[in-house]
């Protein structure tokens, strides 16, 4: 009977908070989708500073520009917290080449670009027989006909995954690893089948590492088309391709997260971090990697004081430095998870945008059972606005180390996936292929995710 009557003293109770709840978080919504800045904020740091790989002008331009629209934005307080870089530079125009087919002198160009991180050929060409590898598996039994050889790689996608992600996964050993998994058995050099099943033939860079315990050989990645068409050629013929990169890695350098605060009301030695990455690479405008997550994190913060909100907690809105190619764990996300803890500092949530611009779809979260039970009854507050799902499993690079160093409670915002990698990486990342709708949208679901935490935590 107690219980009987505690129900029927809560759910007015309740029902009276998911009333407000909804009135406010269609208003976040209103605001945005009437006066999001978030696809103007977009074509400044695409088109005004375009391709901003970590340790380049580009990239010190972005952090300036960064500091300024979050002031102009409205935070309490913006500043710049120092990090170490990775500087990696392609230093010149890469150039994959048939030369010789079957000993018939060739000249046909492939579509080419020389993997992040990796060291190049110094501008002198690697000349070489091919041969096409598919895996790791086919590797090890051939591995007696590598020695002086380019390796190609042609690991594709895995077209019956649904969440792409799944298949990005899979195939991305080949471009981390490859390298040092060929150079153990004395290739002089590695190509890669991009990342991607986009119809196009854009090749898609991303980042590698080496294994010290083997020659560091040059290695980059080829569009689709020239893949398949390579692959075929090498299972009836002989082939020699000459590759000239220019890379190399340049010591460790200064770089900036850019950091905006709305000071917590209550609890304002508390902190919600949300945030994206602003470096991107140097072969397009990361226009969905990141620049949507960096302009879906200024915008919330935007929304939220147009709107006149003032937090329980202190949230931050943090434009991390160097995701991409961050080494030996340096880069934005790092720094930011060691003052924290220099400073011990409470960190009650962090969510991170960095899987593009498109329509939203859900959250995913790294917390436990009774968190994540807890979130799920917001799930019909967010359902208007495009979030179909909250589940187990998510966050991001830059927020990760929050969790490690602080075991904080992490989540990513996840948006529809399947166009997500025709575009990541490649030259073909920039602003014309963002939707305006699409983008604030997302940026409407972050906000009201961000004012349920406040207003309840977990």
């Amino acid at each position: 009977m107690k219980k009987l009557l505690l129900l029927i003293i809560i759910a007015p109770i309740f029902a009276i908070a998911q009333t407000d709840d909804s009135l406010f978080i269609k208003k976040i919504s209103d605001e945005i989708l009437t006066n999001g800045k978030a696809y103007d904020l977009l074509y400044q740091l695409t088109k005004q500073v375009g391709g901003r790989l970590a340790g380049s002008p580009q990239f010190a331009k972005a952090v300036q520009w960064g500091k300024s629209s979050m002031q102009l934005m409205g935070a309490d307080t913006v500043y710049l917290q120092e990090c170490m870089v990775s500087h990696w530079v392609r230093g010149g125009k890469d150039k994959v080449e048939i030369v010789e087919t079957n000993h018939v002198k060739q000249n046909k160009l492939l579509d080419g670009l020389a993997l992040g991180n990796s060291l190049g050929s110094n501008g002198k060409p690697v000349v070489a027989e091919v041969i096409a590898i598919k895996d790791f598996a086919e590797l090890e039994k051939r591995k007696d006909e590598v020695k002086g050889k380019i390796v190609f790689y042609n690991y594709p996608f895995n077209p019956t995954y649904v969440q792409t992600f799944k298949a990005y996964g899979e195939s991305g050993v080949y471009r981390h690893a490859g390298a040092s998994r060929a150079a153990k058995y004395g290739a002089v050099a590695v190509l890669v089948r991009s990342l991607t099943e986009a119809t196009d033939n854009n090749p898609h860079t991303g980042a590698m590492s080496y294994n010290d315990s083997f020659p560091k050989i040059p290695a980059a990645a080829l569009g689709l088309k020239d893949a398949d068409a390579l692959y075929e050629l090498c299972k009836k013929s002989s082939l020699k391709i000459s590759l000239t990169t220019y890379a190399k890695m340049l010591p460790d350098t200064l770089g900036y997260n850019v950091i905006a605060e709305l000071r917590g009301t209550e609890f304002p030695n508390q902190y919600i971090t949300v945030g994206g990455h602003l470096d991107s690479w140097d072969v397009n405008e990361g226009a969905h990697d990141d620049g949507a997550g960096i302009v879906h994190t200024i915008e919330v913060m935007r929304a939220l004081k147009a709107l006149g909100y003032h937090p329980k907690h202190t949230i931050r809105f943090v434009l991390f430095a160097n995701e991409e190619n961050s080494t030996n764990g340096i880069g934005g996300g790092y720094k930011y998870a060691a003052v924290a803890k220099e400073k011990n500092e409470q960190h009650i949530f962090a969510l991170e945008s960095d899987e593009g611009g498109f329509t939203p779809r859900g959250f995913g979260f790294s917390v436990n059972a009774n968190q994540l039970q807890k979130v799920r009854t917001w799930l019909p507050l967010l359902q208007p606005y495009g979030t179909e799902e909250m589940n187990y499993g998510g966050g991001g690079s830059d927020i990760g180390p929050l969790a490690r160093v602080l075991k904080t409670p992490l989540s990513g915002f996840v948006p529809d996936n399947q166009r997500y990698f025709d575009v990541h990486h490649a030259r073909s990342d920039v602003f014309e292929a963002v939707n305006k709708r699409e983008l604030l949208l997302g940026a409407v679901n972050m906000a009201g995710l961000i004012y349920l935490i406040d207003k309840y935590g977990l």
